[in-house]
């Protein structure tokens, strides 16, 4: 067994599932986290792997959707994350939806009672240097201001960042189901999954008019403001245009009231939040309104006039590198080759790829230290294209956070016919292709992992 060790700062998504694949090829771990002694603006607990965002790791349809298929990809990798997150999961639909405490409990143990991981629970504050030998920076978008200003230095100056928003979690038992009620959208996976308040036209219209006069959470002068567009506040969504909303979040298609037989004009939809069901998030409703007005106008919506928040939504800032120009292609710091990054300050964004590139930090790093190269996986699975969207420096001017997509795949175009002839792939056809083609070469990549 190695005696050599790797460092990993932070015990999120990304550092518990780096911990995890070194550990499981026999190198020894040291996890640096500095909660409980300090906490971020978001985080809660002293768990590991908190998630504070929302419950959701999003589609599970590994056949059409590219997240569902990097979850694919990691359980048959031997992800850790995923591991935990199967085994917590609550009804979500054709989501894969977690209960949050469950989960961060069970990451939490698993990686404490691993003989080869050890915790300190301490502030990093400065890269570590030489002396540390391999270390990987997993300490999420919320790294504390010490290290983002040494990590900044070190990247001569080469970071963003960006505003990331947190949706409010309600009682369940405070829902008035009188107005509310059970659906998924096209009735996909249990009726149970979604609870539902619809309103009609003159109601979305006083809603939206309400946000729009709210209080907002003000910035200070010196922060800059680039919000993820995969997560924009409502009140920002409501900024592009009164219809946001309704076409967004809050769209009613699929959905029937069965309290009335008007159609709904839009929706709210809240899911299950924890493994009880006693708690519901609000579905796309991240938010920087102050927490007064976010209860007046959230029991503007039926069904929650008489609603009990267990958390309102928030915002914090998010920090990340320009990973294109900064980091090679096994995530090393191309100035200071002995640092990896991993997780949501590479720029990936989402818990499952920020997991993945977790996954991917560990397993080079335990390759190094056990002296091969490592494998890199193929470009065309979902592993390799979100890896590709961090190292890619043709993309350096246009770099944002970015979810797994099937628009960062290798493309397909068409297929040769039996009878010789080229035909095009398009639709779901497509993606089933994409989907194929990963699944296929995830496999080969594994063995040689």
């Amino acid at each position: 067994m190695s005696e050599k060790v790797v460092h990993i700062v932070g015990a999120g998504l990304a550092g518990s599932e780096a911990a995890w694949q070194a550990a499981k090829r026999g190198i020894k771990v040291i996890i640096h986290e500095m909660r409980p002694q300090k906490y971020s603006p978001a985080h809660k607990t002293d768990k590991f792997a908190e998630l504070v965002c929302s419950n959701s790791f999003r589609s599970d349809d590994a056949e059409h959707n590219a997240v569902g298929l990097l979850h694919e990809e990691m359980r048959r990798a031997g992800s850790l994350i995923m591991e935990c997150a199967d085994a917590t999961k609550v009804p979500a639909g054709g989501a894969l939806a977690v209960d949050r405490e469950a989960f961060a409990a069970m990451v939490s143990e698993k990686i404490r009672s691993h003989p080869l991981i050890k915790i300190i629970h301490e502030e990093i504050t400065a890269l570590p240097g030489e002396d540390f030998g391999e270390v990987i920076i997993a300490s999420g978008p919320l790294t504390s201001e010490a290290l983002a200003k040494d990590i900044l230095a070190a990247a001569d100056n080469q970071s963003l960042s960006f505003f990331d928003a947190i949706a409010p979690v309600v009682f369940k038992d405070s829902i008035d189901f009188s107005k509310a009620w059970y659906q998924s959208r096209y009735d996909k996976g249990d009726k149970l999954d979604y609870i539902n308040c619809a309103m009609n036209r003159e109601q979305y219209y006083n809603f939206i008019n309400e946000i729009k006069k709210a209080e907002k959470v003000e910035f200070h002068d010196w922060e800059e403001v680039h919000y993820f567009e995969g997560c924009l506040p409502i009140e920002v969504m409501v900024e592009r245009g009164d219809e946001t909303l309704a076409f967004g979040p809050m769209k009613p298609i699929g959905l029937t009231n069965p309290h009335s037989s008007e159609k709904p004009y839009a929706v709210v939809q809240l899911r299950q939040d924890n493994k009880e069901d006693t708690l519901r998030n609000m579905v796309g409703f991240q938010t920087k309104l102050k927490y007064g007005e976010q209860q007046r106008i959230f029991r503007m919506i039926p069904g929650l006039e008489n609603a009990e928040f267990a958390r309102l939504g928030g915002i914090h800032k998010n920090t990340f590198i320009k990973s294109p120009i900064l980091l090679d292609r096994f995530l090393c710091l191309k100035k200071r080759p002995n640092i990896r990054f991993a997780g949501q300050i590479t720029g990936c964004e989402g818990y499952i790829e920020s997991a993945s590139v977790g996954f991917l930090a560990g397993y080079f790093a335990a390759c190094r230290l056990n002296g091969t190269a490592g494998e890199l996986p193929p470009r065309s699975t979902a592993f390799g294209s979100m890896l590709n969207h961090l190292i890619d420096d043709t993309n350096i001017e246009n770099f944002q956070p970015m979810n797994i997509n099937f628009g960062i795949f290798p493309t397909i175009q068409g297929e040769v016919t039996p009878n010789g002839k080229f035909r095009k792939i398009k639709g779901a056809d497509r993606k089933k292709a994409y989907s194929e083609r990963a699944l296929r070469e995830i496999e080969e990549w594994i063995k040689k992992i």
